[in-house]
């Protein structure tokens, strides 16, 4: 492993001169995600990062003679 790293120092220590500078500005960076929803009249939106279940409440549920 040692014999690795210095046959090929050079090529390990360029790609770690790019990858760290990278890695700084990446967590230095702001990030700012901007989520927009427009609705209309009497309109409900949802919005979730996963599967969404609606149901409504408000109905009267259908009685079997119906």
């Amino acid at each position: 492993m040692i014999e690795w790293v210095v046959n090929n120092r050079a090529w390990l220590f360029s790609g770690l001169l790019i990858v760290v500078p990278l890695a700084i500005i990446g967590i230095f960076a702001k990030r700012s995600i901007v989520q927009k929803q427009k609705a209309g009249h009497n309109s409900v939106n949802i919005q979730a990062t996963g599967n969404v279940s609606v149901t409504d409440t408000t109905a009267k549920p259908k009685l079997k003679d119906e």
